[in-house]
């Protein structure tokens, strides 16, 4: 199994079965997964696919991307507003995934977004911001793309934004 996800899945079941954070990374995967710090999103899917939680950061928040992981696995399970907190019983069909962000880069428009390529984040002066990951299933165009990034966030169309880019590494 991917370290990254195998971090991942083993703060969620702690997390699950415990009420209790997996706050130290086990020295196994330690060794494994890159030093330093990085924004990631964990992703869980049911079974079937659908989306059952996902939770990240755009820019880190621990000192470590083992730590950021294992943060962002606990909060998918139990924050995600549009999903109920994890039950235990759903832990052994949950598909886990883990994407490492790259820096966020500034861009001029949507012509330099690609939605197979870039992930897109959207900001207003008033601080609202959304965000999509790249690559995902029915998100063929940059306007499909800005759309979804544009509802999520509560961003009418034609109102000003600040787009942002980004790459990831896909785990899982």
């Amino acid at each position: 199994m991917d370290p990254h996800v195998e971090l991942a899945r083993l703060s969620l079941e702690r997390y699950v079965t415990s009420g209790q954070p997996l706050d130290t990374v086990p020295e196994h995967l330690a060794r494994l997964i890159p030093p330093g710090p990085r924004a990631c999103f964990v992703s869980l899917h049911d079974p079937d696919g659908s989306l059952r939680g996902c939770m990240g950061t755009l820019e880190p928040t621990e000192p470590q991307l083992a730590l950021e992981i294992l943060r962002n696995a606990r909060v998918a399970a139990s924050r995600d507003h549009r999903f109920d907190p994890v039950r235990p019983e759903e832990l052994p069909g949950l598909q886990v995934g883990v994407d490492v962000l790259s820096p966020l880069e500034g861009v001029g428009g949507a012509d330099a977004l690609d939605p197979r390529r870039y992930g897109a984040v959207l900001s207003t002066w008033d601080g609202r911001r959304g965000v999509l990951l790249p690559d995902l299933p029915g998100v063929d165009t940059v306007e499909d793309q800005l759309a979804i990034v544009r509802r999520k966030a509560g961003i009418r169309d034609g109102e000003p934004v600040r787009i942002q880019r980004f790459t990831v590494e896909r785990h899982g």
